[in-house]
Formats: C-alpha cells, structure tokens, sequence
C-alpha cells in the first residue's frame, strides 16, 4: 500500500497548530485569571463559600430517679426577612427582587392576618406596618417579630404566603437556638439548674456542674453556593449530649415542697429548706430552697440546703453527747444538774427554753436532748473537755462533723468547725460551751442532715448523691456509685445509745409534733438565734433558724430528712414548727400518697397517666372517664354493655385498652390483672382456680392460648 507523503504532511502541520494555539489560548486565559482578575474571584468565593461553620449538638436531658424529664432542650427560633434578592447575574437579581416585592405587596393582607392569628398578642395592623417598613428601608435581616416562637409556630409561618418559598427566593428565614425546657415548672429549679437565654452555657445547678457530659460536642460545616441556592456540607457532624439521671423523685419534690411552702405561709418564714435523703444510698430524692420575695410570694432564688453556712443550733447537739459517749465520759445513765433554767458559765449565764418556769432540775442523758437542754449539754461537755478542748473538736470530726462533702453544685458551702490553736488565740472559756450546743460552727442543712443520715445507716457516713448514671439513646454509659465517707461515726454501742435517745426525743420529747402514727420517728429538734451583722445577737428584731433533723422508719430507717425553716420574731420552735413539715413529708412517701397528686406537679402541658390493672375493661373506661383520664378503644364491639376482657397500657400520655379476644376453648392470659377480675375469667371457662398470693397476677400454672379440659385446677399467682 502506498501513501502520499506530500499530502499527510499538512494536514500533521495543521492538527499540531490548532492544538498549540488552543493550549495557548488556555495558558492564557488561566494567567489572566491568577494575575488580572484574582483579587475579583476571591471575593466571589467568599461570598459563595462559608467555612467552619458551626453546627450546635444537642444539650441532653435531666431526668429523675424514674426516667421522667425534668430538663430538656427545644428548637426555638427569631424570624427575620431578607428584602434584598441576590444573584450573580444582575438581570436574574432584578427580575428576583421585582417578583418578590410583587408578592409581598400582593399578599400583604393576607400575610399580616396570618402572623396576627399565630401570635395573637400583635395585630395583623402592627405586622402589615412592621413589614413595609423593612421594605422602605431595604434590609437585609429585619426582624418581623420580637420575641421567640416555638417551632409549631415556625412551621405555621411556613405556610403564609411568599414565606412558603425558599429563603433565597422569598427572603423569609429564621434563626435557630435551643431552648431550655422544665415540663415540672419550678420544681427543684435550683438544683436543676439553667442555662443564660442567649446561649447554650449553664448557669448554677446539675447543668452546671455536669455541663461537659450535657452539652455534647458542635459540629462542622461549610456553605457552599451551588446554582443560586446555599448547601450546607458537613464536615464533621455533632456529637449529641448524654442524659443525666439524677436521683430526684418527682412525687417527692411535689409533697415536700407543698407542704414547706403551707408552713412558710403560716408562720411568715423567711426562708426554708427541705432535704430528703435515702438512708442506705445517700439519693437525695427532694430538695426545696424557697426564700420569700418583696411581692410576698416564694421562689426559688438561692440553693440555701448546700451553700447557706449557719449556726445549727440544737440539732447540733446530738454530735456532742455522741462524742462524749464515745469517749467514756458520760453513759446515757447519768445525769446532770440543769438548776432552776439558768446556770453561769465562765461569766456568761446559759438558759434553757423554760428557764422562766424554773428549769428541768437533775435530768437524765437521754431527757438533756429530749428537751434540748441548753445546760445539760454545756455542762456535760465543759466539765469534760474544759481542760482538753481540743480533744472534743478531734471528737467531732472523728464522727464526720465538719468534714468536706465535696458535693457536686457549684456554691456548695463546707462545714466550718473551729479548732483551739495551741496559744489558745482563737479560743475563750465560753467558746467550748456555747460550741456543744450548736454556735461558734456553721454548717450546711445537707451537712447537718449528712450526720443523722450516717446514724440512721448504721454508722455509716455516705456523700450525698444527686445523679446516678449517665445515659445515651436510653443506655447507661456511666455510673455514679455510693460513695463513703466513712466506714463507722462511731460504736455499735455508741450508736445503739443516740438512735434509741432520738426515737425519745420524738415519742417523748420536744420533737413530738414530727411523730407518725402508723410508724417511729427519730430526730431531734433545733433552735437557734441568728447573728445580725455587726449587732450580734441582739441588732433590730431577732432571727431565728429552726429546725428538724431525723429519720424514719426508727426501726428500719428508710429516709432521713431535715426541715429548716429561718424567721423573725418569735415564737420560733423547731418541734412545733419544722416538726409537723417533717411529719407530713415522712407520711406522704411512706403512704405512697405522694403518687396520688404527681399530675399537680407538672404544667398545663403535662398529661398524668396512672398505671391502671388489666381485666374488665368496660369498668376500667367508666372509672378512666370519671377521672378525666385519656384513654383509647381498641376493641371491635361494645357487647352492649358487657364485660369485655383485655389489657391496659400505658402509652405515655394515654391508656390504650386492648379487647382480648382468647376463644373460650383457649387458656386467656391473666397475667398483671387483680385477683377478683383474673378468677372470673378463668373460672367462667369451667377451670378451678388455686391463689397465692397478694396484688397483680404474675404467673400462672397454664400457660396462656394452650387448650385445656374443663375441671382442671390452675394456680396463679400474685404479688404486690
């Protein structure tokens, strides 16, 4: 085959000229662009890209000891239009902006009637005024509505005219943030916590001192500029916060702050505290802090119950009489001479409370702290450690008293417990006597209730718990175990001696208005004068802090708790003032009563739904409908009237009623119904029922939608 050179050559020439000059033409271009036009296509990128833009996680939950929400983070949003169209291409901005003020014009009426009907507190007047007024100023980020709205508010926006549109075409757009929410109000809101409106940064509280497992970690972002629309592309995605499981008991918190606020209301508090403890855990189940505000009214405003450092007064005496117990220097077999109420001391004249009616006289160990004799215990305790005082402060921190808590709230107070220096330069002969009965310390209500808390435990001091665990998607990931302080406060002796002389001061003493009828109280009561500034005890009206301080069952103690109430004026009595608080409390929990009202507790937005037994389910709806319960049907026919056999559940905000429809050949499933509903129904099926037990079914012989001969026996079984 033959080719012809002459002819292949130009057309080689040709190709290798237009290649050259193409990539000529692209070198060029590309040098233009780096050296001539850079500075110009930097600015676009600028404008079409945003870097690192943060994306916020979400802050966790605050639950209580059963897994309801006392804290939780929603969407809130600020609403604002853009009334600026832009776009690369001048022509396609011109065109956008003319559509868009068209529309706005157009709809006007009908965007302002809108608004006005989702936010009721502004006329549709104020929103049609509102928005031509950003219009006539041309801004770029006008606020339409002062305030921050939810997002079912948001989404109804969505819907109104020209808003329904993309924020580039409509230039309506919102501002997200993350609002804190409390479904149970006020409830324990000082431990809880909050968070400052603006930002997602903690306060005082649980969220506070747990904020690092709360808020989780941000994300991060860029928004790119693709075709006239923004995109966010995520570089790295949040990683959402943990949910925290405190150790609060919602029905608690509800009892006792009912019955502190009563109480506060009728003796004219100042200030009161309630602390609820679980003796063998240290779970601090309620905690209340109310101060009184200039309106009268009482809020939480200060968590007094661990941060207030005051003088215990005579709840403070129940340490020293176990110190000196301890020691050997007194048995609860003696006794001591209390004089006619009054008795000097070191030049000072100590009084008990009933010094104008002539005193106690000779009273035994046990009587000096059921009438909280001011004397008795000066006396028992001067006369012992006079010389050795240091040797009664060593006592005192040998039982826990003054040790650091090292509670996890921000603000927490430590107990303060003085120590003789060696030169005796920060001591006085009274220091010592008037010490042994609750002054020259200040010590925390949690603290002082830390003490009685390790008597009823058998000697056993633990720290004080406020969460148990921490949790994600549900899962515990962390636990916060009991922590102790320490082993033993003192002897089995010691200890057998103080819990039976606190059972007296209750059944016999001044602390009897604290006493329970179905069961023992232990405690002791406490009375004492707050100093006034630079005036001492004596400056303007006297102060008052009264208190009660014990636990209950005595004999197997459950809880412990302190009630401390602060006032002016008198009479100020801890028995007969923090004493009926205390009962109350103690009460309601032992009673399970507290259950019975846990639907007060919450807000407006809260559904309380009771856990309800399975069985004749036309009974359940009649009794659900007298209550005002939600509930739901989910069984075909009513049988006119008839008993219609079934399940109950809890679905969270209502109570589904389930028809059980188990062919009368078939072995039904009774399992969690009463006994009377569970007999009926297998013995109506020719089967003989055996009980045991008392409560809810939770097994039985037979298992469920097996077939069985009639006359045969079927034993089940119930438990509380």
């Amino acid at each position: 085959m033959n080719f012809d050179n002459k002819k292949i050559m130009p057309r080689f020439f040709v190709v290798i000229v237009l290649m050259s000059l193409g990539g000529l033409y692209i070198l060029g271009n590309a040098a233009y662009l780096m050296f001539v036009e850079s500075e110009y296509w930097t600015q676009v990128s600028r404008k079409l890209v945003k870097e690192n833009v943060p994306i916020p996680a979400k802050r966790g939950n605050i639950l209580s000891a059963d897994g309801q929400i006392m804290a939780s983070s929603l969407p809130e949003y600020k609403i604002y239009m853009d009334y600026v169209a832009s776009d690369k291409n001048p022509e396609t901005a011109k065109e956008l902006q003319a559509w868009r003020d068209s529309v706005l014009m157009a709809d006007l009426d009908s965007i302002s009637r809108g608004l006005s009907k989702i936010f009721p507190d502004k006329t549709a007047g104020y929103f049609k005024k509102r928005l031509k007024k950003g219009k006539k100023l041309r801004r770029r980020n006008w606020q339409i509505y002062g305030r921050r709205i939810s997002y079912i508010q948001y989404k109804e926006c969505k819907k109104l005219p020209l808003f329904r549109e993309s924020p580039f075409k409509g230039g309506f757009y919102a501002e997200e943030f993350n609002q804190r929410k409390k479904p149970y109000g006020s409830l324990a809101t000082r431990t809880l916590g909050a968070l400052y409106a603006s930002k997602d940064s903690a306060r005082y509280g649980l969220e506070l001192s747990y904020d690092s497992i709360l808020r989780g970690k941000e994300g991060v972002s860029h928004r790119a500029k693709v075709r006239n629309k923004w995109l966010s592309l995520v570089d790295a995605p949040p990683v959402d916060g943990n949910d925290i499981e405190t150790t609060i008991d919602v029905s608690m918190q509800d009892a006792a702050e009912k019955a502190l606020l009563k109480q506060l209301k009728n003796i004219n508090g100042d200030v009161g505290v309630v602390v609820l403890m679980e003796v063998a855990t240290g779970d601090v189940k309620a905690i209340v802090n109310m101060t009184k505000c200039a309106d009268g009214e009482y809020r939480e405003v200060k968590n007094n119950a661990v941060s207030d450092l005051m003088e215990p007064g005579s709840t403070f005496k129940t340490a020293s009489i176990m110190v000196a117990l301890e020691d050997g220097k007194i048995s609860k077999n003696d006794f001591v001479d209390t004089g006619n109420g009054q008795w000097e001391m070191h030049g000072r004249v100590m009084k008990d409370h009933n010094w104008r009616r002539g005193g106690y006289g000779r009273i035994s160990v046990p009587e000096v702290l059921m009438y909280s004799s001011n004397i008795g215990v000066s006396r028992l305790i001067d006369d012992n450690y006079k010389d050795h005082p240091e040797k009664f402060v060593d006592g005192l921190y040998r039982e826990g008293v003054g040790i650091p808590l090292n509670i996890p709230l921000m603000g927490s107070g430590e107990p303060r417990v003085r120590r003789p220096k060696k030169d005796g330069s920060n001591w006085s002969k009274t220091a010592l006597p008037w010490m042994s009965i609750g002054y020259e310390t200040q010590i925390p209500p949690i603290a002082t209730l830390t003490f009685y808390n390790a008597i009823a435990n058998g000697g056993k001091m633990v720290r004080p718990r406020f969460v148990k665990a921490v949790r994600k998607n549900g899962e515990i990931v962390r636990e916060f175990p009991v922590e102790v302080i320490k082993e033993r406060i003192c002897s089995p002796k010691t200890l057998d001696d103080i819990q039976e002389i606190l059972e007296m001061v209750v059944s016999k003493g001044l602390g009897k208005k604290a006493g329970c009828k179905d069961f023992k109280v232990s405690g002791k009561t406490g009375t004492a004068q707050v100093a006034q500034g630079k005036g001492g005890y004596h400056g303007g009206r006297m102060k008052y802090l009264i208190s009660f301080c014990g636990y209950y069952p005595s004999d197997r103690p459950k809880y412990s708790c302190i009630v401390a109430i602060q006032k002016s004026g008198l009479p100020a009595s801890g028995g007969g003032h923090c004493g009926p608080v205390f009962s109350e409390i103690a009460q309601s929990v032992m009673a399970k009563g507290v259950y019975r009202d846990v639907s007060e507790a919450s807000d407006s937005a809260s559904v309380f739904v009771p856990d309800v037994l399975d069985g004749d389910l036309n009974a359940t709806r009649a009794v659900l409908k007298e209550l005002d319960i939600p509930f739901k049907q989910d069984w075909s026919t009513d049988k006119g009237g008839k008993s219609v056999w079934g399940k109950a559940v809890n679905s969270g905000n209502a109570v589904t009623l389930r028809g059980d429809n188990t062919p009368m050949e078939i072995v039904p499933d009774v399992k969690g119904m009463g006994a009377k509903d569970a007999v009926y129904m297998l013995e109506s099926r020719g089967l003989k029922v055996k009980l045991e037990g008392v409560g809810r079914v939770v097994s039985q012989s037979i298992p469920p939608y097996v077939k069985y001969k009639k006359g045969q026996t079927i034993q089940i079984k119930l438990k509380r």
